[in-house]
């Protein structure tokens, strides 16, 4: 994975995991942080660019749905 698509994807962990701390309600919240940590740590040793790319746009349409929710 190149350096820029790393840093990608760790900036959207991060703001993941951010804007998910901001549920009110503690069972959200905690639902939220485990399923996101769960989806980066399985999909941790994809190598093909093609899903890469796909994964993070999944991942930015799930933080939109967050940062709404919240």
């Amino acid at each position: 994975m190149a350096a820029s698509s790393r840093a990608q994807v760790l900036r959207l962990y991060r703001a993941l995991l951010r804007e998910s701390q901001r549920f009110s309600a503690y069972n959200y919240r905690m639902y939220a942080i485990r399923r996101i940590r769960d989806a980066f740590r399985e999909n941790k040793n994809i190598k093909d660019s093609e899903k890469i790319e796909e994964l993070v746009n999944k991942a930015k349409a799930n933080l939109e749905i967050i940062h709404r929710q919240v």
